[in-house]
């Protein structure tokens, strides 16, 4: 069994073999963990959150769910989820979407962590899609407006995935501080892999 803590705005990956499962926990509450994954024998193969929305019929992430890749391939089942449901629509920060959004030029995002992450095995920006995000709360309503939640989430939720396939697992331990995924105040993230 693997344990590791993932610091505030810091970012994992790593392969989870057929079988493993993987649980994220978040441990003091209330932040996000922007979250890809890759079919490990094929990464140009890669999560699509449009599959997985299509073939469950659900905007949302939660118990049950599988994320498919853009192939069709079933890369991980939610087999355990304290919270829910989880974004799948929202994608992850970058610095050029916080100057639009909130006016402030960043240094530090999901989207330069998943860079920093990819460079390891050789993978590029192209390898970047809409993501899921664990433990955010973005409501999708009746008239098609969405928007981030300000959800107090308890310490120690967690969402446990079962790789139905041997699959390339990356995050970034979200580093946002102009919206309330991470209540103004990101904090660390504990990985169980067994």
């Amino acid at each position: 069994m693997l344990e590791q803590i993932v610091l505030a705005k810091s970012s994992w990956s790593g392969i989870i073999r057929k079988g493993q499962r993987l649980k994220i926990i978040d441990l003091e509450g209330q932040q996000a963990v922007d979250f890809l994954c890759y079919h490990n024998s094929d990464r140009a193969d890669r999560y699509s959150a449009t599959n997985t929305v299509k073939v469950q019929g659900n905007v949302y992430v939660g118990l049950g769910s599988i994320l498919y890749s853009d192939r069709g391939v079933r890369l991980l089942e939610v087999v355990e989820d304290t919270i829910g449901r989880h974004d799948t629509v929202y994608g992850c920060c970058s610095n050029p979407n916080n100057m639009l959004r909130y006016g402030v030029e960043t240094s530090e995002s999901c989207y330069t962590n998943f860079e920093a992450e990819l460079l390891k095995y050789d993978m590029g920006k192209e390898s970047i899609v809409p993501n899921v995000n664990w433990f955010m709360s973005v409501p999708v309503l009746e008239d098609g407006s969405a928007g981030v939640d300000d959800v107090v989430l308890k310490p120690n939720s967690y969402v446990t995935l079962l790789a139905l396939t041997d699959t390339l697992a990356v995050l970034s331990n979200c580093p946002q501080m102009h919206n309330p995924c991470n209540g103004y105040n990101p904090t660390p993230i504990k990985l169980e892999i067994y």
